[in-house]
């Protein structure tokens, strides 16, 4: 299986409220609140870590759920949140562009 890599979105507003996430894409300015396993996906999308890493290293041991379920539901989420801008995926490590004007930035 070929490792998926995911990194926020600079086209998003978010702001924590409690031990949720509330985003917002700027691209169709759809609202999205994420529970807390969500959220812990959120904040890990580094752009270098792996999902399956996050899943296992963060949601498997925060929370019980077993690592295949947590990687099955965790890919659906990734992919939806894709589909509105909100998240990028790739098969390979994002890196950062070392241009400053576009910090937060991703590039594949």
């Amino acid at each position: 299986m070929t490792p998926r890599y995911i990194a926020r979105s600079s086209e998003i507003a978010a702001r924590l409220l409690g031990d949720e996430m509330i985003i917002m894409s700027v691209r169709d300015s759809t609202l999205f609140t994420l529970n807390p396993v969500a959220t812990v996906i959120w904040e890990a999308a580094d752009g270098t870590t792996s999902l399956r890493a996050i899943v296992e290293g963060r949601i498997c041991a925060e929370f019980e759920i077993s690592p295949d379920t947590a990687y099955r539901d965790a890919e659906i989420f990734v992919v939806e949140l894709a589909r509105h801008g909100i998240l990028l995926i790739s098969d390979e490590p994002f890196q950062r562009r070392p241009d400053p004007a576009a910090e937060g930035a991703w590039a594949r």
